[in-house]
């Protein structure tokens, strides 16, 4: 779809705003070309006598009037053109949202935030201009174009308007060539600022990591490179847009000489009257708004172009995982995986391959292995981040794929290794998929989750502020946080993924003590590569390069003498060494 298209699309849905600011603007238009005719009225009346006192004051008030009305009109058709023009941009700024929010960890592997962020800012900001200025100024300045010419032929003189619009031809050819330019030089500065935005946000998400490799002064100099070529495709992209007003300025002095060469011979002939040359020279310089509004207009419309060009792709791109489902609620049950196989885009070997599985409601299943196993990726398909490339995962007797996506992740509760905290206070962290729970029962979770006592000691206890991403908190911290914000949820199906690797044992053996009292009725499933957190699981799968290789409880896995119990006796024997 077109930036035209687009555009069109949403004057139809709101006609009735710019149907009351095109009114406004033809009213305009038929004002300001009243206004010189009746100066040159005017003219010729003081010229020969006829108009002075009272009659004189009169037609000034008029004036002053139709002035006035003007004003007015031009500050009410911008304030209801802004106002719907606005629309747009919020219209856009919800379905990037909602668009993105829809995608899959694979769409964001390819796209970059800073990137993403550009577009909903400045893209987007674009677009609306060439939706609300650019279109209404557009058609004001082709309005008052038509009606100038108009009583510049009819109402003064045809022939001299013939000569006075003789330059307008090599205008619009120049204006032409600039728009090109613009075009190019508008995309090219959405780039740079969007590779600006990559870098910022990559280096303050990452400040911690630059500050312990010394990296500040490389940092900076990259900052400096690309905030410079920023600063250069912009000025590239002014420089390209003040050439319009050049460009008008040179064809209305080329158009004012011929008026007043030609039209001052019409007057020594008899053939034209002072007034009517007042007048026509009054209308000429009336053009150069349409001029300018023409530059102005092209600017816009190829900056939108340029944004649109960018947005759309994203806007349009296909979900990676899509929502086909119908069923609109998961009923615990027993959850089962038949020969499921997964690969990696462009990874010649599946990260998983022929993995079974069946447990039922209320049992916990440990997950461990290598890494690079497949552990995480399992439990990116039970969440339908991704899709298997061959067998099926069935919940309770139902494919996933025939859950909505809502129902599906609404009815599973998980902790990644990397836990987000959003920039709230504890509390609200904890409560997040929950606002609505008591303080009481975000304490009980926190208890849960081994963290009430680190949380009372922070300075205003759960109210406390926990900064972007959880900074403010440590790596174990944040964890703990994150596991009491999935217990309080109280979903059916809980995903621990690594999620005790940044606390120590003695703090993870609280919480695993406190797992089995929180988990009865709920299913677990744990991905871990200490196998003391899986040790009381009712099942552990051991997987290694993405097939299953044992199976089993803790005691038989320790009987087999395979991969488990080798690594069981290795992490038993390092913790009796740290203990020492």
């Amino acid at each position: 779809m077109s930036l035209y298209h687009l555009i069109g699309q949403f004057l139809r849905r709101h006609s009735a705003a710019y149907a009351s600011s095109a009114l406004m603007l033809i009213g305009i238009a038929v004002l300001i070309t009243w206004i010189p005719r009746q100066i040159g009225h005017v003219v010729d009346g003081l010229a020969r006598n006829e108009l002075q006192g009272l009659g004189l004051l009169q037609q000034l008030a008029w004036l002053v009037a139709a002035g006035a009305v003007v004003y007015v009109l031009r500050a009410g058709w911008r304030l209801r053109l802004f106002a719907a023009s606005m629309r747009l941009g919020v219209e856009l700024r919800e379905r990037l949202y909602a668009r993105l929010s829809a995608q899959g960890p694979a769409f964001f592997q390819g796209s970059r935030t800073g990137n993403l962020m550009a577009l909903a800012t400045n893209d987007i900001d674009a677009v609306e201009m060439a939706a609300g200025e650019a279109m209404l100024a557009g058609f004001d300045g082709s309005l008052t174009l038509v009606v100038v010419v108009a009583m510049m032929s009819l109402g003064v003189d045809a022939r001299l308007a013939a000569f006075a619009l003789l330059p307008f031809p090599f205008m619009a050819f120049a204006f032409w060539r600039i728009s090109r330019h613009v075009h190019d030089a508008s995309r090219t500065s959405l780039a740079c600022f969007g590779a600006l935005n990559n870098h910022v946000q990559e280096t303050l998400m990452g400040v911690r990591t630059v500050r312990a490799l010394g990296l500040q002064t490389r940092e900076e100099t990259e900052f400096a490179r690309l905030a410079g070529a920023a600063a250069d495709a912009s000025f590239d992209a002014q420089r390209w847009e003040a050439a319009y007003e050049p460009a008008a300025g040179f064809t209305l002095a080329t158009a004012t000489a011929l008026t007043l060469g030609v039209g001052g011979w019409f007057v020594w002939q008899g053939e034209l009257t002072v007034g009517q040359l007042t007048t026509f020279s009054l209308y000429l310089g009336q053009l150069m708004w349409p001029m300018f509004a023409a530059g102005w207009v092209l600017s816009l419309l190829e900056r939108g172009k340029a944004a649109w060009g960018r947005l759309q792709p994203v806007l349009d791109s296909p979900l990676t995982v899509e929502d086909h489902g119908s069923v609109p609620r998961v009923a615990p049950g027993t959850l089962v995986a038949r020969d499921v196989r997964y690969s990696y885009s462009g990874q010649p070997r599946p990260a998983l391959e022929g993995v079974t599985l069946n447990l039922e409601p209320g049992r916990t299943l440990g997950l461990v292995g290598p890494t690079g196993a497949g552990k995480s990726t399992l439990l990116r398909l039970l969440l339908r981040h991704d899709a298997p490339t061959a067998g099926s995962i069935a919940w309770s007797g139902t494919d996933l794929h025939d859950y909505t996506l809502g129902a599906l992740r609404g009815a599973i509760a998980w902790v990644p290794q990397e836990a987000f905290l959003f920039s709230a206070s504890v509390a609200e962290n904890i409560a997040l998929a929950r606002p609505e729970a008591t303080r009481d029962e975000i304490a009980r979770a926190a208890q849960l989750a081994a963290i009430h006592e680190d949380i009372l000691r922070l300075p205003q206890g759960y109210d406390t502020p926990v900064g972007e991403r959880g900074v403010t908190l440590s790596g174990g911290q944040r964890q703990r946080v994150a596991i009491a914000r999935a217990l309080l949820t109280g979903a059916p199906l809980l995903l621990l993924d690594d999620a005790l690797s940044a606390v120590d044992t003695e703090t993870e053996a609280r919480i695993l003590a406190h797992l089995r009292e929180a988990r009865v009725g709920r299913t677990v499933i744990i991905a871990s590569h200490r196998l003391s957190t899986v040790a009381d699981a009712d099942e552990t799968l051991v997987l290694r390069d993405g097939h299953v290789i044992e199976h089993g409880k803790h005691a038989d896995l320790l009987a087999r003498n395979g991969w488990y119990a080798r690594q069981w006796r290795y992490q038993q024997l390092e913790a009796s060494l740290d203990a020492d």
